[in-house]
């Protein structure tokens, strides 16, 4: 075990670059009618991102933009508006494109009933007829809010991947995240699509979250391996109080410090390397046979808005509330309230609240920082002849910024390579390309901390 302490001083500030730049970038410059003149020309495959926002009560650690609610009028009123913005994307956008990937994100999806959730897929399927045979077809489950019913509509149709959250198994963390979810109740929401022949099961763990220590989580885990999952996340806690109100419920005292949760993430990827599972990117692993395993060893793994994917290049359309869409060089997200969602779609238009367009140099660094949060790795030679740079001279700055990391870098003419004590820090390390970095003050509290 490495001496953590000393890694502490790397604890500060940073994106998880889901996007660069980051969604703190996005602001109203980028008007309406340029992005729907964008969707207009876009011609690649597609990407399907639906965002159903709402769960029964709080998890306190939760940093997703959800709506808390018991109403079933609700969800059926939700349901409506989603129909609807279907039918406009459907007069401005190339339809026919061929779908490769459709993910259904929350909230808790599966909150929504077995009659709602076969709604939402057929009409979908109405606007978008085109699915390839490999597409991927992807759900975030709670395993609290899954029946038979809801399992049948998902496997019908053609859903093969399924994300389990669970977070943590000790009860005691349990019961202060506000997350009450015995091993039992997962056992069985995870039997219960394998039973239908759902073949690859993802489960997310966090690491960082109150009470949790090394020897609590190595017991997570294991039990974890019981249930073999195919994919495991295992996300660094973002603790974010003056962002989300259900986060100040705890007490910072009881949350891990930063050289404890490294202990814990060297410890996931030393005992599932030795259990069959392979570390992709910074938080994913995945077995030898599992084809994101696959995409990092031939350098073409891709990260969005979903973590790690091996669809990179589609063109990603975010449909509902708060969702976020990405194209070559742009990205665009639909409005955080929904009194707005719904007046926008009232009028006849697009959701759209904000996004950004990318510059060369903002396509350049996304190319950079991507590559080296999925793959550990840049070809700079292939950046060179991308981009018509010489990298040395156009990242000078950059470089310099890189030698605090020098000891967890190999960087020669053709390539950065992150090692594996590296791998631990690569947020860190995608900082130092990152330009509007240096326009956030160090007190301003923006990002979670990197470790």
């Amino acid at each position: 075990m490495r001496d953590y302490k000393a890694f502490v001083k790397y604890s500060k500030a940073g994106p998880r670059y889901t996007s660069y730049p980051t969604a703190v970038e996005f602001n109203k410059d980028f008007k309406y009618e340029e992005y729907v003149e964008i969707l207009k020309k876009q011609n690649k495959a597609l990407s399907l991102y639906f965002h159903l926002p709402f769960c029964r009560s709080a998890c306190y650690f939760c940093g997703c933009n959800v709506i808390y609610t018991a109403k079933e009028e609700s969800k059926e009123r939700y349901l409506n508006y989603l129909f609807k913005e279907l039918d406009i994307l459907s007069t401005i956008l190339d339809t026919k494109r061929e779908v490769v990937q459709m993910h259904f994100g929350g909230g808790t999806p599966t909150f929504f009933s077995a009659k709602q959730l076969e709604s939402l897929i057929l009409k979908i399927k109405s606007v978008f007829a085109n699915f390839s045979k490999d597409a991927e077809i992807s759900c975030e489950i709670d395993p609290r809010f899954l029946n038979e019913e809801q399992a049948d509509v998902l496997t019908k149709n053609g859903f093969n991947r399924i994300s389990f959250g669970v977070q943590d198994f000790n009860e005691k963390v349990q019961k202060e995240i506000h997350r009450i979810q015995p091993f039992g109740v997962t056992q069985n929401a995870v039997n219960m699509v394998r039973d239908r022949g759902i073949k690859s099961v993802n489960m997310d763990l966090i690491y960082g979250l109150p009470f949790q220590t090394l020897e609590t989580f190595k017991q997570t885990l294991e039990q974890a391996l019981l249930i073999n999952p195919d994919r495991l996340a295992i996300f660094n806690y973002a603790h974010v109080p003056w962002l989300k109100k259900n986060m100040r419920k705890f007490d910072e005292n009881t949350l891990p410090s930063p050289d404890i949760k490294l202990q814990i993430l060297e410890y996931c990827e030393t005992f599932l390397t030795k259990n069959g599972y392979k570390m992709i990117g910074m938080d994913h692993f995945a077995k030898e046979e599992d084809e994101l395993f696959k995409a990092l060893e031939n350098g073409t793994l891709h990260r969005n808005f979903q973590g790690y994917t091996t669809k990179g290049g589609a063109d990603l359309i975010g449909v509902g509330l708060t969702s976020i869409g990405e194209g070559q060089n742009h990205y665009a997200q639909n409005f955080k309230d929904m009194p707005s969602y719904e007046a926008a779609i009232d009028k006849g238009i697009l959701p759209f609240e904000r996004g950004i367009k990318l510059s060369y140099d903002d396509e350049l660094r996304k190319t950079v920082i991507m590559e080296l949060m999925a793959n550990f790795r840049l070809d700079i030679k292939r950046i060179e002849k991308e981009f018509k740079i010489d990298f040395k001279e156009y990242f000078e700055e950059e470089l310099k910024s890189l030698e605090d990391y020098k000891s967890f870098i190999d960087l020669d003419e053709n390539y950065i390579r992150v090692n594996e004590t590296g791998a631990l820090l690569i947020r860190n390390i995608a900082m130092c390309f990152d330009a509007y970095m240096k326009n956030i003050s160090e007190d301003k509290k923006v990002f979670s901390k990197t470790v």
